[in-house]
């Protein structure tokens, strides 16, 4: 079996026996040796193929924990980008470009312009007109089609744009009122519809009645498009360096089985471990299912777990997540904030506390690793004061059961949740996304326990990273978890109980991602370990933490065959592929 030698940088292993290398030999997909140069010239024998990192820095692939791959993929497959839009008609041509491809009468869907998925640095206000085409302009690009100009969660009050046919699809007049429910319909003075709707028009985590019966008419996305999209932003996160994800949140047994199309098809280029959802709230409509319903469905799902050695694909656990976010009004909390409306609201629960109950219990006496996707005050103590009856009856500290977001938690909270053997999945991102917005609605004083990590690391939790709603780059959420820094501000609520070291930061991404999985082999380029590793242009231990955002990946493995390539290393790749082992 030919083996590969990677010289000519600094190797990071982020293994603590052995922390710094000169080199790395690899063979069969895993890590052979690291040590001296001379050695691993000798452990890699005369045969060996020869990488040079050209002063890059090789360390392990990064571990993204909340991703939202397959879903954000799956929104974005087959619509027209407009992301980067300068102008209208930069829109206009975009979309007149996706007309002459299209049949008459088939729905042209858009994304929004700006980054995802805050849209802080860049949104619609940002192009030369400040603000989205109205139909009169969309329908310069096609009369033929209905267009939509989408709006993407976690904004709200957000902002999207039909041309008229889009409105007629939908089947909104100029005799609709100006208000229904929270969405504002804009009109022209003459009273006529400008295609523009301002409100809760999110694609998902809305429930606003009016604005829900649009989305039902709205078309659904193709196989074929979530499969491309999906693909493409596995491809996305291979280049930034990612070889690992987890996809624990909101995913259902079709989500499983276009993993599932990948992975046969030998076209899945990262490592995937997933989770089920025991009841997705997420998407309109959400009829809660009756409690018979459900106990049924968790034992239906738990068919669909598959840990069985297959070291690129991994089915373990159930998810439960009985609330929403606070951007809508839905965070659970003893006082009451604002909502995006300027209401005042204590959050919603769209899943019982009997059903809590129920999957609590279900987890625990059949030994299935349980998620809890809980950030609110409130949620976290209905669902501890649960568990620590059930964990009384059925000791399941060591199934190593997962909190996801956790984005405010208190210290006797953490207390709490490290008593049962919780280990925990955040973002750093949602400080520096909605950090201003907690401010504004729940009052300053939550900041004190707003995404801290160093609270959470030093009640003795296992603490991994993940993108969620972004900034998808995973090396300015390394940065986040040092700075705490505000997007749109100057603001950092870097406290004590926030901010980590980089090394730490670092762990959240490697080391500390794959202990919370449970997935010794990924995370450290330990002897034996998958060959799964990066090269970069930087130090990311060493370098200034301003610059950590700007890091280039050069070339990302996994099982030791590359995924990614971005050409600047002289030493050609062995072939640009998906993983197999």
């Amino acid at each position: 079996m030919t083996s590969t030698i990677i010289t000519g940088g600094r190797v990071r292993t982020l293994d603590p026996s052995a922390p710094e290398a000169e080199a790395l030999v690899l063979s069969g997909g895993r890590v052979l040796a690291v040590g001296d140069r001379d050695a691993m010239v000798e452990a890699a024998g005369p045969d060996a193929r020869q990488i040079d990192a050209e002063g890059g820095v090789v360390m392990p692939g990064l571990i993204d924990t909340h991703p939202h791959v397959v879903h954000f993929g799956t929104m974005a497959g087959g619509l027209v980008d407009l992301a980067d839009a300068v102008d209208h008609a930069d829109i206009v041509a975009r979309i007149r470009a996706e007309a002459a491809n299209t049949p008459p009468g088939k729905w042209i869907m858009c994304t929004p312009v700006g980054e995802p998925h805050y849209f802080i640095r860049r949104s619609e206000r940002d192009l030369a007109e400040r603000r989205l085409p109205d139909r009169w302009t969309l329908d310069s690009a096609t009369d033929a089609h209905p267009v939509l100009i989408q709006a993407w969660a976690p904004r709200m009050p957000n902002v999207v744009a039909f041309n008229s046919a889009g409105l007629r699809a939908v089947g909104l007049t100029s005799f609709i009122p100006d208000r229904v429910c929270d969405v504002e319909i804009d009109k022209n003075e003459a009273g006529d519809l400008t295609g523009i709707l301002r409100g809760p028009v999110t694609n998902y985590y809305t429930y606003d009645p009016f604005w829900g019966q649009i989305l039902t008419k709205l078309p659904k996305p193709s196989v074929e498009n979530a499969v491309a999209g999906t693909t493409a932003e596995l491809a996305r996160y291979a280049a930034q360096g990612v070889t690992t994800v987890y996809e624990g949140h909101a995913m259902e047994p079709e989500h499983i089985a276009l993993y599932r199309q990948l992975r046969a098809t030998d076209a899945l280029p990262l490592r995937v471990m997933a989770t089920l959802d025991a009841e997705s709230v997420i998407f309109y409509p959400f009829d809660p299912l009756p409690h018979g319903e459900f106990a049924a469905r968790l034992g239906q799902l738990v068919a669909e777990i598959s840990d069985d050695g297959d070291d690129m694909l991994r089915v373990s656990g159930l998810t439960l997540s009985p609330g929403g976010p606070c951007f809508s009004g839905f965070f659970a909390t003893y006082e009451p904030y604002a909502d995006p409306f300027g209401r005042p609201t204590r959050g919603v629960r769209f899943l019982s506390l009997d059903k809590e109950d129920t999957f609590i219990r279900f987890c625990a006496t059949n030994g299935i690793r349980a998620n809890l996707c809980l950030g609110a005050y409130r949620e976290h103590d209905d669902f501890l004061d649960i568990a620590e009856r059930v964990v009384r009856e059925h000791d399941f500290r060591d199934q190593r059961w997962i909190l996801q977001h956790a984005m405010t938690i208190t210290p006797k909270q953490a207390r709490r949740y490290a008593e049962l053997g919780f280990q925990v999945t955040t973002s750093a991102g949602f400080a520096w996304g909605k950090g201003a917005m907690y401010g504004e609605r729940m009052g300053t004083h939550v900041w004190r326990d707003l995404e801290p990590l160093r609270r959470l690391t030093d009640i003795g939790l296992d603490l991994a990273g993940g993108s969620d709603w972004g900034p998808k780059n995973p090396w300015e959420q390394i940065e986040l978890a040092q700075t705490h820094r505000f997007a749109g501000s100057d603001h950092r609520n870097d406290g004590p109980d926030q901010k980590l070291s980089r090394t730490e930061a670092l762990r959240m991404w490697t080391t500390g991602a794959a202990s919370v999985l449970g997935w010794p082999e990924i995370g450290s380029l330990a002897p034996g370990n998958h060959a799964d590793l990066v090269i970069v242009d930087r130090d990311p231990v060493t370098c200034p933490v301003e610059d950590l955002r700007g890091t280039r990946v050069l070339r990302t493995l996994v099982g030791g065959r590359t995924v990614h390539d971005s050409g600047e290393l002289s030493c050609p790749p062995e072939g640009t592929q998906a993983a197999t082992s």
